[in-house]
Formats: C-alpha cells, structure tokens, sequence
C-alpha cells in the first residue's frame, strides 16, 4: 500500500515536465491519477502507459483558465472515479520579455493561465471537495520566481507571487472543511519548459546557444545543479499525503539553496 492509495488526484499540466513527474510518483504511491493538460493527446498517451504498468490513469484535455472546461473535467473525474482528494495546480508557462519590452499581451496571457488558471482551480475542485464532505488537499506549484524578481520573465514573476498569495487565502477559505491548501517553490527545473524560454532567447538574441541561460541562472545552486522534476515528487507527495494534515497556507521552498529566505 502506498502513501497515496486509493486517493484520487488531479494533476494539471501533468503531461510533461513537473507535472509528468508528480503524476507518476503519485501513481507508484497508488494513487488514481488523472492527467490534465492543455495537451490532451499527451495526456492519455502517459495515462495509457500509467495503465499498461498496472496503474490506474485518465487523460483529460483542459485550458485551466476557461472555467466550463475545468468544471467539465470535475464532473468526468467525479463520473469515473466518485470524487476528488487531491488537485495539484501545476499547469503554468513562461513568455520572457525584456522588463521595458512587457506589453499586455505577454502580462495578461501569462497571468490568464498561472494565477487565473490557479484561482479557477482551486474554486471548482474546492466547491466539489466542499459538497462532498470529506476534506481534501490542494497543492500550487509556485517558483522562486515568486519571492523575487527578475527582469527577463517580470510577468511570470508576479504570476508565481500570486499564487503564493491565493494560497494563503484560499487555507483561510477552505480550512473549516478540512482541506488544506499548500504550495511548492521550485528553482531551476530541467523541463521542457526551460527549453522553450532558451530558444525564446536565442531568438531574441540574448544568449548564443541552447543551455547557456540555464547553466548561468543555475550558478548559485548550493547543491550545485538545477533540479529534476523528480527531486520535487517527493515533497509533493508528502502535501498530497496524510502526513501533512496538519500543515495549511505553506510554501515549500525546494530550489537546492538558490534563494534562502
């Protein structure tokens, strides 16, 4: 039996990346995973895998900021597996603009997806968790991004300090129904989505190659390399687990001692 067993978790951009991550460390921990994401053709190709290994898995497409389509992936979830236990609210990207160069388009679409998206959420699966009665657990992926900030990715950055806001808020909001709702700061993580901003990069000409902003943004590591998604799975499951009952409105930061607050 594992830590996870029998309960029934959403994980949003869980197709790849962090996300990936967190779903199959959930899965091998028994619990009922449900892979959400923007992508819905990845999402039940790692949901088919999940089930071809003997877990249990769906896929489910959803633009988390567009509410009909989040409330529609409740009631699929409900439908099929009766309730829900955990949300993971990772679903997030990155635009990088130079701070002058910020203009609505980058600011408000980011913010759409990682803190709207976040808020949405939180609301649907909360009022599901609510009327159900019996608890349940949300946990946020937030950045250090979110405690400082950076002038290449401003918006991200403020998009990250709002959920470590909406955390806190929605604890006080949902702590009279036993769901706690905490949230994880990673630093640097190897996924797709560094990728992506280092090609942006190099469009824009500000490095010359793939892995340089990378290796310069991982230099003040004290572990001394940028995490796996991996190095996270572990602490997300302890949020998703009865061991952290106790614990509601926190922010784990776990970034190898890049940001120390």
């Amino acid at each position: 039996m594992g830590r996870l067993s029998d309960r029934v978790i959403i994980v949003t951009g869980g197709a790849s990346g962090l996300g990936e991550g967190i779903v199959r460390r959930a899965a091998s921990e028994g619990g009922r995973v449900i892979i959400a994401d923007l992508h819905g053709e990845k999402a039940e190709a790692l949901a088919a895998d999940l089930r071809a290994e003997g877990q249990e898995a769906m896929g489910v497409a959803v633009d988390v900021a567009e509410r009909a389509q989040v409330i529609a992936m409740v009631e699929a979830v409900t439908g099929r597996f009766g309730g829900v236990d955990v949300l993971f609210n990772n679903a997030g990207f990155n635009k990088p603009v130079p701070f002058m160069d910020v203009d609505e388009t980058n600011f408000n679409g980011i913010m759409r997806v990682n803190a709207f998206g976040v808020l949405v959420g939180m609301q649907e699966v909360g009022r599901h968790m609510k009327e159900r009665g019996r608890g349940g657990k949300i946990i946020n992926t937030a950045s250090i991004a979110g405690r400082q900030g950076y002038a290449e990715f401003a918006p991200y950055c403020a998009s990250k300090a709002a959920v470590i806001s909406l955390t806190q808020a929605a604890a006080r909001e949902f702590a009279p129904h036993k769901i706690t709702v905490n949230g994880i700061a990673p630093g640097v993580v190897v996924t797709p989505l560094w990728d992506g901003l280092e090609r942006d990069m190099i469009e824009k000409g500000v490095i010359r190659e793939m892995g340089e902003f990378i290796n310069s943004f991982s230099a003040g590591i004290l572990m001394g390399r940028p995490a796996t998604p991996a190095d996270l799975a572990g602490i997300a499951t302890f949020l998703a687990s009865a061991d952290s009952d106790y614990m509601t409105g926190q922010i784990i930061m776990c970034d190898g001692g890049m940001v120390l607050v």
